[in-house]
Formats: structure tokens, sequence, C-alpha cells
């Protein structure tokens, strides 16, 4: 359960620090630094350091515990940054996303 809840709680942050209109004034264009901007309008590269947070923040909470290495730091920020580019492909703010294709835009024979 506890990868359960630091997926989810990765994803949410990720999403509020990613998309959240709270943060729209702080958040640096994708052009500052040099580019390093794009940082915080990707959902993968900010997904790994939301998982790196959560990590090194998992010993103040009872959420989920997970033991202090590196490997883990490693491990789990990558978890969370697949995590979080895979659910943002998945879903939108009007649910799952669903693609339909026309019967004649298909090129089989």
């Amino acid at each position: 359960m506890d990868l359960i809840y630091f997926i989810l709680t990765a994803y949410g942050l990720t999403q509020i620090l990613v998309f959240g209109s709270i943060f729209n004034k702080i958040r640096p264009s994708k052009n500052w630094l040099k580019g390093f901007g794009k940082l915080f309008h990707c959902p993968m590269c900010m997904g790994f350091w939301t998982g790196v947070f959560l990590f090194g923040i998992n010993g103040c909470t009872e959420l989920f515990t997970f033991e202090y290495t590196l490997a883990n730091a490693l491990i789990l920020g990558s978890l969370s940054s697949g995590t979080c580019y895979l659910l943002g492909v998945l879903i939108n703010d009007f649910g799952f996303k669903v693609t339909y294709k026309n019967e004649g835009d298909c090129n089989v024979h």
C-alpha cells in the first residue's frame, strides 16, 4: 500500500505544481535560465523531483515509509516520473482520454 500512496501523492503534487493556476505567477517561463524553466512545465521532469522530495520527507509521515538510501531516492524519483507521465497521458480534466478513429481513416484492406 505504501507504493500506491506514494504514487498517488506524487501524481497529485506534480499536477498541482505543473498545471495549478495558483502557481502561475511564480512558475518560471520555459526559457528561464537557458531552458531550465521547462522543468516546471513538464510532468515527467517535475515528477522525478516530486518523487525525490516525497522520499526526503517520508520520515515525517505515516502514509508511506521507505529506507533512506541513495538507491531508493533514485528509484522512487524514477517511479514518480514514469507514473506521473503515464497518468498524465491517460487522464485529463474531463476524465480518461479516449480517442476515436473513423472507420474511413483506416488504411486496412
